[in-house]
């Protein structure tokens, strides 16, 4: 009778301890959204989601890309979500069957705003990040209006771009700016003598401290700049540079379900409506923006914005870097 009542005992243990790994699940998102970010989703989602266990690691896209690749050569990549800046990486692992297909509830609510027309599932855009002119309110009394303001005197030898070799946001802002106005935009930045950084932030910094009067500039980074008290103003031209960061699954991820659902949190209006709190373009039409930031509302930006092919613009993406650092330097 001992025996078979301590057995008993040890099964409703055992019982207890899968109903308890059952209850708790997991989740890593692999992201390079800036941490302020990252840590307001992550605490929406696990107070939604109590059950769920999330971790992230936050860095640049080009590290996380060489860590799933490195993850993927040993036989299995860690991350459950992606969640980057870098349209064309995406692009690329849905050609190289890394990707889940997923289609949210979330994207077919009228309210959600997708910029691709291409759309199947593989990726959604959680934000629409934009670029516009970062000026030195110290350096320059009347702020540009339009692209080509960037050719007068005051921008002289004082405006800035990101390397596109070494920032694929930075890339897709040149790709998009040749794409509208042709290669003689940056002839005309180069006959007035504009500079190429090495990174979006460096640039900021640069026009911050005044060594440049304005520069191309990722909405979050200027704004968080603004925040702190920097001499800085944020403007955008009628052409609207807009870069979307999308969000996807890994193929065969270890914590499938807790992944369908960041995704739907995450395009939800709730999660949607702190990314516009952080001074980045939400891609919900019924989030309204700070007024602080001066952008307007995600259906207006993205009818104003420039279009672009992606597949297109990452097969060229060699050749106009090329371009565009030889037109800038004059070779």
């Amino acid at each position: 009778m001992r025996n078979r009542l301590i057995t008993l005992m040890l099964a409703a243990v055992f019982m207890l301890g899968l109903a308890a790994e059952a209850a708790s699940q997991s989740l890593i998102v692999y992201t390079s959204m800036k941490e302020s970010l990252i840590g307001r989703i992550r605490d929406g989602f696990i107070k939604k989601y109590p059950d769920i266990k999330m971790d992230y690691q936050s860095a640049g896209a080009g590290k996380l890309m060489a860590k799933i690749a490195a993850e993927h050569e040993s036989g299995k990549i860690l991350a459950d979500v992606l969640w980057t800046s870098e349209v064309p990486d995406f692009y690329k692992m849905k050609e190289e069957g890394k990707l889940e297909k997923y289609v949210s509830q979330a994207t077919k609510d009228p309210n959600y705003l997708n910029p691709f027309n291409d759309y199947d599932g593989h990726f959604a855009a959680a934000r629409l990040g934009t670029l516009g002119i970062a000026y030195n309110t110290k350096s320059i009394k009347n702020p540009p209006r339009a692209w080509d303001d960037l050719f007068t005197p005051p921008y002289k030898n004082a405006f800035g771009i990101a390397n596109p070799a070494l920032s694929g946001t930075a890339y897709m802002s040149v790709a998009l700016l040749e794409k509208q106005f042709g290669w003689g935009f940056f002839d005309k930045l180069a006959a007035n003598k504009a500079r190429i950084g090495k990174g979006s932030g460096q640039v900021v910094d640069d026009t911050a401290s005044g060594e440049l009067a304005a520069s191309l500039a990722v909405d979050y980074i200027a704004n968080d700049k603004i925040a702190k008290g920097a001499p800085l103003a944020l403007v955008y031209p009628p052409e609207m540079l807009i870069a979307p960061s999308p969000v996807a699954i890994i193929k065969n991820a270890t914590n499938m379900e807790s992944a369908k659902k960041f995704v739907d949190y995450l395009l939800s209006k709730e999660a949607q409506t702190l990314i516009a709190e952080e001074g980045t373009l939400p891609a919900r039409d019924d989030v309204s923006m700070p007024s602080k930031y001066g952008l307007p509302q995600p259906s207006e930006a993205l009818k104003r914005s420039i279009k672009i092919n992606y597949p297109e613009m990452m097969a060229k993406k060699e050749s106009t870097v090329k371009k565009f650092v030889d037109t800038l330097q004059k070779k």
